[in-house]
Formats: structure tokens, C-alpha cells, sequence
């Protein structure tokens, strides 16, 4: 049987705990995970922010670990994925400036493959106009985007995961629990203890 993979989209500054708790949880139930950044190749590093919730009107920010990329942007066939992963921080704001990152992501959806966008992710969807008519969850700061894309924003709190068909999002790490245990639904795993 052939392991599905799946494909992750990061960048500089990507939010630690959004990048590294999903890839390593999907790669612990079985799945081949590749991360891929534009322009950049596999074996090169990105930087992430950790991103925390400490009281103030918005989140802080902190510098985060370093990642290695296991695969280069510019080689991969989104055909050879089972479904993309879009975790948030803030290179969201300018990987949905590459034209090549809006087309991946067009990809998915047009193909109706599974898609878990969390945090700031919604704004490579948004971007690449794919939400039109969809119910999503997001960072409550990227509800306007998500509202303006023709989207149906939905709040939900900080640790749930919202799901509409394909598409699975969660406005932030506090909730990876929720949001991973949704995508694996709709990814059709099968996990029993």
C-alpha cells in the first residue's frame, strides 16, 4: 500500500507551534510530509515566530526554532499530494504575493483535496480565491479577509476547529488537538488505541 504524502507550505517567520506540531504529528500517524518554502530547497532552514496569548490586544511575538525543508518548492507536482497543509504566523502575508504559491493552492481546491489552513494561513486562500461561498475559521484579524474573499467567516473559540467538505481551519495552535483530529477525519485515517 503507498503511503500518502502531504504537503505543507512554509515560509520565513511561519508560526513555530503551527509548523512543527502539525508535520510531526501527521509523520507519527504514518503520513510522508514534505515542507517546501519558494524559493527555497530542500535542506535549506526558515525561520519561525512563536506566537503567544498573554493578555495583550493581540498575540506576542518571539523567535522560534529553525526548520529544515525536506523538499524544494520548485520540483514538486501537487498531483503527487493527498491534501496541503497551510499553518499560519506571518509568512502567510507575503508568500499569497507569489503567483505560484496562489496557483497551489488553486490546485487543491480545484481537485477538491483536503486543505487545513490555520491562523494567518486563510490568507493564501483568501488570496487565491478559493473561499468564495465557504465557511471558514481563522485568526479573528483575517475574518475581514475571509469576508471580503466571499467567504463566511465563522468565530469559534481559540482551541476549535471549524470544517466545511474539504477544507479544515482553526483560528490558532491552542487549537492543534481539534484541527489535526478533523483533518485526519477528512482525510480518512483510521486511528484506534
Amino acid at each position: 500500500m503507498t503511503v500518502p504524502k502531504l504537503l505543507v507550505l512554509a515560509g520565513d517567520f511561519v508560526e513555530d507551534y503551527e509548523l512543527m506540531v502539525p508535520v510531526q504529528a501527521l509523520q507519527a500517524v504514518g503520513y510522508i510530509v514534505d515542507v517546501v518554502c519558494p524559493g527555497k530547497n530542500a535542506g535549506d532552514k526558515i525561520r519561525t515566530a512563536i506566537h503567544d496569548f498573554e493578555g495583550d490586544q493581540t498575540y506576542t511575538e518571539k523567535r522560534g526554532h529553525d526548520f529544515t525543508l525536506n523538499a524544494t518548492f520548485t520540483d514538486i507536482r501537487p498531483g503527487d499530494y493527498a491534501a496541503l497543509v497551510i499553518p499560519g504566523g506571518r509568512a502567510p502575508e507575503y508568500l499569497r504575493l507569489h503567483a505560484d504559491v496562489l496557483n497551489l493552492a488553486r490546485d487543491f481546491a480545484t481537485h477538491n483535496k483536503p486543505i487545513a489552513a490555520i491562523c494567518h494561513g486563510l490568507q493564501i486562500l483568501t488570496a487565491a480565491g478559493v473561499v468564495k461561498g465557504r465557511r471558514c475559521t481563522a485568526y479573528p484579524a483575517c475574518g475581514p479577509e475571509i469576508t471580503l474573499a466571499g467567504g463566511q467567516y465563522i468565530a469559534v473559540a481559540m482551541d476549535h476547529a471549524y470544517v466545511d467538505g474539504n477544507l479544515v481551519t482553526a483560528p490558532a495552535w491552542p487549537a492543534h488537538p481539534a484541527w489535526l483530529r478533523e483533518f485526519l477525519k477528512v482525510l480518512g485515517a483510521k486511528i484506534t488505541i
